[in-house]
């Protein structure tokens, strides 16, 4: 779908160096919903900056809330600090506390130190609500499941779709989950990289635009068992960049994050919850500095960075949130309720006759 900027090798958030994805898959049961059993349609994603020691090597990052109908965990000490010291991890509503509990025994295990010779660790999770398709009181993801993503994260291509954090989310109607993007700037400009992943949860169906076309319009999803009146949801979006921005720099890309969704047709309903995590490898912090400051290189002329930033930005999240559709296929969970995949060859000829109509 890409009329801009070029994308990266795999057109992932792995393509800004170093970046590594990976899932914890979690799929069991069929029939009615049995509370505290399943059926489960449910996993956990996280996103690590770099494969060393986070909480030792810490990235400069920044989150913003378009609107904070969510549980995000872990957004202020970021806000206060500017900096993420550990893996980021998007799973279920209410699975926040014990994928948070997951994070903190991996961080321990790897820096014993933490809250004895030295201060505690801020783990950062998102989410979204799959209580459609999952037995979301179950609360199936535990920290076993946190500890397989976070060992089988890996660099290049990621698995989108109903995988991980997406198995049991949907988007505009049909089965959404995990999206992600990347945009290449021009050499001239540094030829920096920004990445988008996302765990799609929301809109209407009516609503969806794609390469600039109403398609919602003309293509809806079957009427499902299950399925809701009204459309209501979130997304979780995470921006990896390797351009040297500071805490207050990644922050005003987070806010472009905004534009990329509104391209989609996202209006930000009254009770979604809408957060982005933003962070930058260009930079290691170590976690106990030999000394009291250092040099480092910075983006100086901010204004023309941000010129080609921010499109890249908005470029990747809207085609992560299109992707998360694209790859992923029908899901049958809770009380046979169901997501159906969209129908991807409808859309393209859609797309292209209207396009063509415009040319």
């Amino acid at each position: 779908m890409n009329d801009g900027l070029p994308t990266g090798r795999h057109n992932a958030i792995t393509d800004v160096p170093g970046v590594r994805v990976g899932h914890a898959t979690l799929w069991k049961g069929d029939g009615p919903l049995r509370p505290g059993e399943g059926p489960v349609r449910t996993g956990v994603t996280v996103v690590r900056p770099h494969g060393g020691n986070l909480f030792r090597e810490k990235v400069r990052a920044a989150v913003h809330t378009i609107n904070g109908f969510g549980k995000a965990c872990g957004f202020e000490e970021v806000r206060e600090l500017g900096v993420i010291e550990a893996p980021i991890a998007l799973t279920s509503t209410l699975n926040v506390g014990l994928v948070a509990d997951g994070l903190v025994q991996y961080a321990v295990r790897e820096s014993p130190e933490i809250g004895i010779r030295t201060s505690t660790v801020n783990v950062v999770v998102g989410e979204c609500n799959d209580s459609f398709l999952n037995d979301i009181q179950g609360r199936h993801v535990r920290a076993e499941h946190v500890w397989e993503a976070l060992e089988s994260a890996a660099e290049g291509p990621v698995a989108e779709g109903a995988v991980g954090a997406g198995v049991g989310t949907g988007c505009f109607g049909w089965k959404g989950g995990i999206g992600t993007a990347s945009r290449l700037l021009p050499p001239e400009v540094g030829g920096f990289v920004v990445g988008a992943l996302v765990q799609s949860n929301f809109g209407h169906p009516r609503n969806l635009v794609i390469c600039g076309v109403p398609v919602g319009r003309y293509i809806q999803p079957p009427e499902a068992k299950g399925s809701p009146g009204q459309e209501r949801g979130s997304i979780m979006i995470v921006l990896a960049t390797d351009a040297p921005l500071d805490s207050r720099q990644l922050r005003r890309l987070c806010a472009r994050a905004a534009v990329g969704l509104a391209r989609t047709g996202d209006h930000h309903g009254h009770d979604s919850g809408d957060f982005v995590v933003a962070f930058s490898v260009a930079h290691r912090l170590p976690h106990a500095p030999q000394t009291l400051t250092r040099a480092e290189t910075v983006v100086a002329d901010e204004a023309r960075a941000m010129q080609w930033l921010f499109p890249a930005v908005v470029e990747s999240v809207e085609e992560a949130v299109i992707n998360s559709l694209c790859r992923a296929e029908t899901v049958t969970g809770r009380d046979r309720h169901v997501r159906n995949a969209l129908p991807v060859e409808k859309v393209v000829s859609l797309v292209e006759r209207a396009r063509g109509g415009l040319g």
